[in-house]
């Protein structure tokens, strides 16, 4: 079933895709978009009355202020944080295949519904025992919002992960350079400061977002770019 949306990836595990997908669905909801959220299967998930939470599901599905089970948002959940794939090893959980992955990413979305997948992890990282989080996006043909931290290192992750969203045949949105803390002169370089923005102009033509360190995403300029970049797809 084909469905409008966006596959939301990062060039490794806590770049903040959950935090920064939560502000652009409030933005796409606020212009109109009906936005349902999937983030399929989550690891590193705690007890909660009982049953495993996955925190960063709750948070997109907040976001999304759309009725429905949190259940629906993400399906597969585990205790161990590693890869879902590996994770539903160890736990001797039900056989985490793409195709139920597929099935959880789509079930319940209507025509008219812009659906916000998160991977789990990088594009390249084991989602299921069959594949990829690059798979699942292939296999549900969104377009990629890629979501990097922007640190030292951060040119090379981007432009490896734009070749392999590239050869899956599949979009590329955006590029988002989250500032996961404080940027610091270079040693030894006096005031120098790294700028991969600007770098990065000259080996991509994705359009490049910077979020500052400890900016508020609600109110921020970039995060409304994003999501005028998102809404032709919406």
């Amino acid at each position: 079933m084909p469905v409008r949306g966006v596959f939301v990836t990062g060039t490794d595990t806590g770049v903040g895709k959950t935090w920064i997908g939560a502000a652009v669905i409030r933005k796409l909801i606020a212009r109109g978009v009906r936005v349902v959220p999937r983030k399929p299967a989550e690891s590193g998930c705690e007890t909660q009355d009982g049953a495993l939470f996955p925190a960063d599901a709750a948070v997109l599905h907040a976001a999304a202020e759309q009725p429905g089970r949190l259940l629906d948002v993400c399906p597969y959940r585990f205790r161990h944080a590693l890869s879902p794939a590996r994770a539903a090893r160890l736990e001797k959980a039900e056989h985490l295949t793409l195709a139920g992955l597929e099935q959880a990413c789509v079930k319940g979305v209507s025509d008219d519904s812009f659906v916000w997948v998160e991977g789990a992890g990088g594009f390249y990282s084991p989602l299921a025992a069959d594949g990829l989080n690059a798979d699942l996006a292939a296999w549900l043909s969104l377009p990629v919002l890629l979501v990097a931290a922007d640190r030292l290192g951060c040119i090379n992750h981007v432009l490896l992960s734009q070749q392999a969203i590239q050869a899956r045949g599949l979009s590329l949105v955006a590029v988002v350079l989250n500032q996961v803390s404080v940027l610091q002169p270079t040693p030894g370089m006096g005031n120098a400061v790294m700028d991969n923005l600007e770098d990065l102009r000259q080996w991509t033509d994705a359009p490049l977002i910077r979020i500052a360190y400890g900016e508020q995403p609600a109110a921020s300029a970039q995060i409304a770019r994003l999501a005028e970049l998102l809404m032709p797809a919406a």
